[in-house]
């Protein structure tokens, strides 16, 4: 990440550290030494998270493949995994072009909603499901489900422009922007470990197969944003 930082660095893609130390020396007309820092940095956590998913891919297909051959593959399975990466593959350039570009806010909503139509088309064509459950605080007035009909599709295509702006939102801030994905991440992890036993323990270890390598990189990133 330092040989990138570096790169990053002499192709202009950089911001200026400011603390107090600097800012005092500024005011009183002493020496102070700015630091330069790279930007971009996610662009290579999101190479270096690709590479390790893509490797990842015939792993958990490998024993379906091999004891049933295509008769029997689990094609839907396998859709959700590519859609998943399309859409990631999607964000990632979408970060490095705001990084690069400085996007303005109105192509951030409409970015994330076009990144979020593969998972959605795998969703209608394998699930097609649009009922959630009520809280219960609300379930004498609306009943234990309701069925959105097209509103669930909008609201989740919303959804993800929602989460990615509000992650992108603290970006400049050393160790917040990654921080809190890290912390979210840990927090979901934890969620699918202990949802393994149910009976839904299939998406939920798809969870994590996606979670596990975001984690580690965005260790790595927090590392060096500390």
């Amino acid at each position: 990440m330092k040989a990138f930082g570096h790169m990053l660095v002499h192709n202009s893609q950089f911001g200026y550290l400011w603390c107090t130390y600097c800012t005092e020396a500024h005011l009183h007309n002493t020496s102070s030494h700015i630091q330069l820092f790279p930007e971009a940095m996610g662009v290579l956590c999101g190479a270096v998270y690709l590479i390790c998913v893509f490797v990842f891919i015939p792993f958990p297909f490998w024993k379906a493949w091999w004891e049933n051959g295509a008769n029997d593959f689990p094609h839907h399975e396998f859709v959700q995994w590519i859609a998943a990466l399309l859409s990631i593959c999607c964000m990632i350039f979408l970060g490095f072009a705001d990084d690069v570009l400085n996007l303005k806010w109105r192509h951030k909503l409409l970015l994330p909603t076009m990144a979020s139509l593969p998972i959605l088309m795998v969703y209608i064509v394998n699930y097609g499901s649009t009922t959630v459950v009520v809280p219960k605080p609300l379930r004498f007035i609306l009943g234990i489900t309701v069925n959105l009909g097209a509103l669930y599709y909008v609201y989740m295509g919303m959804l993800a422009v929602f989460c990615t702006n509000a992650i992108n939102i603290v970006a400049g801030i050393n160790g917040v922007e990654v921080g809190q994905s890290w912390v979210i991440t840990l927090s979901v992890m934890v969620f699918n470990c202990i949802e393994l036993q149910g009976d839904c323990w299939r998406a939920h270890l798809f969870s994590l197969y996606l979670l596990v390598p975001f984690l580690a990189v965005s260790s790595a990133l927090l590392y060096f944003n500390w």
